[in-house]
């Protein structure tokens, strides 16, 4: 089966991922150049910065998606398939999915990344993530039940083991959770649990280095740790995890007690199979300047899967969303050069800044030129975020649920929504 796609008169682009980097380079490649094939597994794009507000009950799952096929309804010679890639052969220009094969004569791998355990196995059997829509609904699903167990025990132990959340990772992913964490202890649930005493709600951030958000401006770092002291959180510094059972965790410092830990501490690329001569140690495809993977004419990688061997000394550029947008767009722009028969031009990062968000009135925001914080920061924040979803819907949607929040300082979406299967959540 060739997946049905009409054979044209048009060279055909397969791009395999709908996340940031796959899904700007299908818009913006030109239609009358080349027919494009968009594959992903899911059908619908996330914008991943706001999962961890659907983990904490800030949005609901439907406000940070959008429909694949809704993004494209206008642009010809395109085609979605839902489905997953298992494997390329390079020799005869052709990929492998679950529901059969398909020729390329380009080829363009957005598979972005998944969660990096760094080999503790226990830590990945026991510990909660959040690089999915899944995975964050499940979160959700989880603290919320942690509450409802922890009315029903008598053991104090017990209960505050369940009261307990340690999240694992300070940079953005990890302190922008236990922000969202903390303003719900401090505003929401002492009206809902009131047979509880949610003071006895611990929330810590464990980070392995000797300050939170490492990749950002020392200054960023400094009050982002005082707006986590002033909201409750426990931050751990030069404090790595060294095993955890699903009840205690080992640290190289202290053991603590918690049911639920959260692994933000790292990632890694999500390559296909049929290249493992081109990864790094970090399972990062090596591109060239042009985003060209090393030893191939047709085939690219951008995104968080790939990885510039001329920067940074091979390691590449960060992998953040903005990065994988901006190689999306530049690479969409080369191939429609080439179909002028124009040359391509080099990929470099536009550096725009780089912000995080604790809670209300506190961001934290570092441009080339300034570094500020505060409530000015968290308007940034909000402003610029809003503006980067996709659909009016969603921004409109967003903008609804995040004024309702500030003004009754109350997250009304505390759904559990899905069975309990051991530590993890199942739909």
């Amino acid at each position: 089966m060739d997946l049905n796609i009409p054979n044209i008169n048009l060279p055909r682009v397969v791009v395999i991922g709908a996340g940031f980097a796959g899904l700007k380079f299908a818009l913006k490649i030109d239609s009358k150049r080349y027919q494009t094939v968009l594959i992903d597994k899911n059908n619908y794009h996330t914008f991943q910065p706001l999962m961890y507000q659907v983990a904490s009950s800030g949005l609901e799952a439907n406000s940070i998606i959008y429909p694949i096929r809704k993004a494209f309804k206008n642009k010809k010679h395109f085609h979605f398939r839902l489905t997953k890639v298992k494997s390329v052969n390079t020799d005869i220009n052709e990929i492998t999915t679950d529901i059969g094969v398909l020729k390329y004569d380009y080829l363009i791998i957005a598979t972005g990344a998944t969660t990096n355990f760094f080999g503790m196995k226990n830590i990945q059997k026991f510990g909660y993530t959040m690089k999915s829509l899944v995975e964050s609904l499940n979160l959700r699903n989880v603290i919320l039940k942690n509450f409802e167990k922890a009315l029903n025990t008598s053991d104090l132990i017990e209960r505050r083991r369940y009261m307990s959340f340690v999240i694992v990772g300070g940079g953005a992913t990890g302190i922008e959770l236990a922000g969202a964490l903390a303003e719900l202890k401090n505003n929401v649930l002492q009206h809902d649990y009131q047979d509880l005493d949610i003071r006895k709600m611990e929330i810590y951030v464990i980070e392995a280095s000797d300050r939170i958000l490492p990749g950002m401006s020392n200054n960023a770092s400094n009050k982002s740790a005082k707006f986590l002291k002033d909201i409750g959180v426990i931050v751990l510094l030069n404090t790595s995890v060294k095993d955890y059972d699903g009840n205690t965790i080992i640290t190289n410092k202290k053991t603590l007690h918690s049911n639920t830990l959260i692994w933000s501490a790292g990632v890694m690329g999500k390559p296909i199979a049929n290249i493992d001569d081109t990864l790094t140690q970090n399972k990062r495809i090596k591109t060239d300047d042009y985003n060209r993977v090393i030893g191939y004419e047709n085939i690219y990688s951008i995104g968080d899967v790939s990885c510039m061997e001329t920067i940074k000394e091979g390691k590449g550029y960060p992998m953040l969303g903005s990065i994988a947008a901006q190689q999306g767009k530049h690479l969409a722009k080369n191939f429609n050069a080439l179909g002028n028969n124009k040359k391509m031009k080099p990929f470099k990062y536009n550096d725009k800044g780089t912000m995080a968000t604790i809670g209300r009135h506190k961001a934290v925001v570092d441009l080339p030129f300034l570094n500020f914080s505060g409530a000015i920061a968290w308007y940034v924040w909000m402003f610029l975020h809003l503006l980067l979803l996709v659909g009016y819907r969603n921004m409109l949607v967003v903008f609804i649920d995040w004024s309702w929040r500030y003004f009754k300082y109350d997250n009304g979406l505390r759904l559990i929504i899905g069975k309990t299967k051991g530590k993890k959540e199942f739909f």
